[in-house]
Formats: structure tokens, sequence, C-alpha cells
């Protein structure tokens, strides 16, 4: 089994991008199923009802997505609808959502890290919790763990390694060149990076990022403009062992 595995998709040029090249894609590698996270999707932060619906048009399955959802109080209905849309599984139980779903037979995670991200409930003793509930099963599993340090990733990595086929970071918008299988036959990679304006600081407009940085005054940031960097990563997964047999990064390039 092919699963197509998005990074951040930033503003209405990240969902034009994914409009034009997850098609293609698609038929290109053969693709079974497209999880993309869509956190960043509505003007750069956030998630609305309509821009979740242009990103299932788009031919995403699984929508994922990190600290950012809660950002447009509209889309929370939606959390607790039938759309394949998630929410970090480590957040208080209390929450509206859910945070993994089953699909086509794969078992889509959704995790948010807690170094310099805020107060959360422990993503490793989350994700303990939830494969004690399909420890009889041969599954492909995806977690997309959405987190800023990097340590904090490497380590899921290696504590999920064997148990789950895959462990993709997010958040950071900046992809990594460590994309591999572990020793266990977990597929891994820290950050799979995003789908936005190269010509950016992580997808925002360069001056007015640069500007907060010189005067430290809050401001609104506005999503960049010019050529899009798609950045996913495909990973193919036995379906009878639920183990990794390959990683690829796919990046493309969208005027």
């Amino acid at each position: 089994m092919r699963i197509l595995v998005i990074g951040d998709i930033i503003g209405k040029p990240g969902r034009k991008a994914v409009k034009e090249i997850l098609p293609g894609l698609c038929d290109e590698y053969n693709i079974d199923l497209v999880v993309g996270n869509g956190e960043n999707a509505a003007g750069g932060l956030g998630l609305t009802p309509s821009t979740a619906e242009e990103l299932f048009d788009s031919g995403i399955d699984v929508i994922t997505t990190g600290n950012h959802i809660w950002a447009y109080k509209e889309i929370i209905p939606y959390l607790d609808s039938k759309l394949a849309l998630l929410r970090p599984l480590n957040y208080p139980p209390m929450n509206p959502g859910r945070g993994y779903l089953l699909k086509n037979n794969v078992l889509i995670i959704n995790l948010v890290g807690r170094v310099f991200m805020g107060h959360v409930d422990c993503p490793f003793r989350a994700m303990d919790q939830l494969l004690a509930e399909f420890e009889h099963k041969s599954i492909p599993i995806i977690v997309d763990f959405h987190a800023e340090a990097t340590s904090e990733k490497v380590a899921m990595g290696r504590y999920l390694d064997g148990r789950v086929s895959a462990v993709l970071g997010t958040h950071t918008h900046v992809g990594t060149a460590d994309a591999h299988i572990l020793a266990g036959g977990t597929a891994y990679v820290t950050d799979i990076g995003m789908v936005g304006p190269i010509d950016s600081v992580i997808g925002d407009d360069p001056d007015s990022v640069i500007n907060r940085f010189l005067t430290q005054i809050p401001s609104r940031l506005s999503v960049g403009k010019g050529k899009v960097s798609f950045d996913a990563i495909l990973v193919e997964v036995d379906e009878k062992t639920g183990k990794a047999v390959d990683i690829k990064r796919i990046q493309k390039v969208v005027d």
C-alpha cells in the first residue's frame, strides 16, 4: 500500500498547489491513500469548513491538524462530524473531535508535541494507550507528529519504532533530509515540509516576519506570494505486517 502524506498546507497558494499537483501524483505513484496537514490552510493560520471541503475535493482523504486547529471557532462543530478531519490525540479528552481514525484499513493518528508548544497531555503515553487497542491488528499505522523540537520528534520515532508504520513530523514547515526506515520497520522523517510559497519565511511574507523580529510588536502575518513548494512523503507499507518497506521524499514546484 502506498500512502502519501502532505506537509502543512499554507493558505490559498497551498490549496491551489494541492489541487494542481495531487491528481497527477496519485496517478504517477499509484497512491492508495492521501493524508494532508490542513491546520494552516485558511489564510495561513487555522482551518475553516470551506477550506477543509476544498482540500477534500482536491483529493485528500484525511486532514490532520495541530495547535492551530482552534483558530476558527466555526470548524469546531465539524470536528465531531463524520468528516475525515482530526485534531491531535493528546489534547484533553473532553475537547471536541478525535485524534485518530481508520480509513481504507489504515489507522491515521494525529499528535501534538509539548516542547515549546504549550500544555497538553503526554503524546508518548497517549500513543501507548491507543496502540494497546490495536495490538492484535497488523494494519498500516501512520502518525502525523505535529511538534516544534527536533529532539522530541526523533524520540517519538524511536519510541514507536516497530509499533507503527510511519512517524512523520509536521509544524516547522522546513523539510528535513533524514527520511529513512528505522531498525524496527518504521518510516521516519523529522519534518515533511510545507505546501507554501518559496519566497517566504515558513510560508509567511518575509517583510512582515522580519519586521516582527526587529520590533517585537505582535502583528498579523500574511501569506507569501510567488512559486510554491509542494512537499510530501510517500510511504510504502506491507499490508500484512504493517512494516514500512520504502520512504520517498516528493518535492514539486508550482508557479
